[in-house]
């Protein structure tokens, strides 16, 4: 970073602290247990505080704070929203409403990086570009209109990356690595965060959402998985008219579904519209393993045939086979009250360490289960479940799962939203066909036998290879004696003759495995029987 870096970093640390003092985020803080140093800082930062900050809530006054301070201020704290395990689930909530509140930049600029980036004109892209209809602090969207091949028209939204904004964000992510550095470097309690690590984190993921083609194929991905799901779906993308800084992708005439009201005067069945939104949700996290991980109800339209339309892919999940029948096998443990069987499958997974008791953790689970079953549905909430679980979790060691942070993060919300549509909204109820469904398909019979079919595949190219697996052997045999009477000693020639006996080099690679498995086993041998 040179001077100029730690420099600009101080200058951003005292920054963020006045801002967050003056808006009355520092003085909200607990001061209970506080060494005398902090919490002096925590009284003077009271007396800097506005007096309308007094006034206000803890998650107004940290909103206020960060849109103050800017845009890449606003970022962090939505991707602080994803990880509650650093930052707690209060706080979590509290940024997970943060919004992008920024002014568009002028048309002629959006002009400007449209033509740069796909290297033609805009009259020759549109046959009409008009005005910002939504702005962010890392893009803002046009509506427009494309010929299509036919002759015909169609109208389409175009993303377009802020003039200047890769540049900001790296100046803004370089002081955020400064405090982060000072930080582990000067006070020791924040280590266990690992704000450097949080920062390294936060750097790749604007990386990605500031390339637009990485948005597109997460689009393309989704709607492929779910081109045979019923009243859901997500906007085509003009791969034509996209590229790194402009997305282009199909208009949706719908009504966000964050205008209850307009929903429901549309004749809309609301109840309906939770439940299949969660569905979906669920549907996508455990059948697909690749989830949409920012579905806030801006984000998220109602078309004029009922279907839900999600847009804005830019922050997106992935569970891999090991997570999704670990979340599966949870939700159905606690769907039937069978909390042993919830607590294996964390030993299973290896998310619990071995040296710990199961029945010991299958009680700590039960306490958690056992106060939802009886509740009336609109206190049962899902995300609290995996939040209260993963609380417990922690105290038999279980280490964070980002993966699994991120899909309880984007529950809670998506679970919000169901009961603005449906105050009485039972989450068990909704997900019980899928989890089940899921059960079915992954652990049942058909499972088993399509199982036992990869496994007889596997054993047929294993056979195909015996010949290869021959050749290893042949060449085994050849240096075995030497092995023996003097131990491993690999040349230049050795290496040579090993790899040229060898028919293919993949193949080489797994025998010189059972090379060195057997070498070593005869070492050993010759240690324990020959006496050194």
């Amino acid at each position: 970073m040179g001077l100029a870096g730690p420099i600009y970093g101080i200058i951003a640390m005292i920054r963020a602290a006045y801002v967050l003092a003056r808006e009355g985020v520092i003085s909200a803080l607990p001061s209970e247990g506080m060494p005398p140093g902090p919490l002096l800082a925590h009284r003077l930062a009271g007396l800097i505080a506005r007096r309308s900050s007094r006034r206000r809530a803890r998650s107004e006054s940290l909103s206020q704070a960060l849109h103050r301070l800017g845009p890449s201020y606003v970022k962090l704290g939505q991707f602080l929203a994803t990880r509650p395990d650093i930052v707690g689930s209060s706080i979590a909530l509290e940024l997970g409403f943060l919004q992008d509140n920024v002014p568009p930049f002028p048309k002629a600029q959006a002009i400007a990086t449209i033509e740069a980036s796909l290297g033609r004109t805009i009259d020759d892209l549109f046959v009409e570009f008009g005005d910002a209809v939504g702005a962010a602090s890392i893009a803002q969207v046009h509506a427009a209109r494309v010929r299509l091949a036919d002759g015909t028209e169609q109208k389409v939204a175009v993303k377009v990356i802020r003039p200047g904004v890769r540049q900001k964000f790296r100046r803004e992510l370089d002081s955020f690595a400064f405090i982060a550095s000072s930080m582990e470097r000067f006070v020791p309690s924040s280590r266990r965060l690992r704000p450097v690590a949080v920062v390294e984190t936060l750097a790749q993921s604007t990386r990605i959402e500031m390339d637009l083609r990485m948005e597109a194929a997460a689009s393309s991905e989704m709607a492929a998985n779910i081109a045979d799901d019923p009243g859901f779906r997500v906007p085509t993308v003009d791969w034509e008219r996209t590229g790194r800084d402009v997305l282009t992708m199909e208009w949706i005439d719908g009504i966000k579904m964050s205008d209850v009201a307009g929903v429901a005067a549309a004749g809309h069945d609301l109840k309906g519209l939770g439940v299949r939104l969660v569905q979906s949700f669920l549907r996508h996290s455990m059948r697909d393993g690749f989830f949409h991980a920012d579905m806030h109800q801006g984000n998220l339209f109602v078309a004029a045939d009922g279907a839900i339309v999600a847009v804005d892919l830019g922050i997106v999940g992935r569970l891999s086979a090991d997570s999704r029948r670990f979340l599966a096998e949870i939700l159905y443990g606690f769907i039937q009250r069978d909390y042993q069987r919830v607590a294996e499958v964390h030993f299973e997974a290896g998310y619990v360490p071995r040296h710990q008791d199961v029945l010991s953790f299958a009680q700590a689970l039960r306490a958690i289960g056992e106060p939802i079953h009886g509740q009336p549905a609109e206190t049962i909430s899902m995300g609290h479940l995996l939040t209260l679980l993963f609380e417990v979790t922690e105290l038999f060691d279980m280490r964070t799962r980002p993966e699994l942070v991120l899909l309880q993060k984007t529950m809670v919300v998506v679970e919000g939203v169901a009961r603005t549509y449906d105050p009485k909204f039972n989450m068990w109820v909704a997900a019980e066909p899928v989890v089940t469904d899921y059960i079915r398909a992954e652990l049942g019979p058909a499972a088993k036998l399509e199982e036992a079919g990869d496994i007889l595949q596997s054993l047929v190219r294993m056979a195909r290879r015996l010949p290869d697996y021959a050749d290893g052997l042949e060449v085994l045999g050849k240096h075995l004696p030497d092995l023996v009477e003097n131990g491993i000693r690999l040349n230049d020639s050795s290496v040579r003759e090993l790899s040229k006996e060898s028919r293919i080099g993949i193949v080489s690679g797994r025998v010189a495995h059972w090379i060195i498995a057997l070498s070593l086993g005869v070492i050993a041998l010759k240690l324990v029987f020959g006496g050194g």
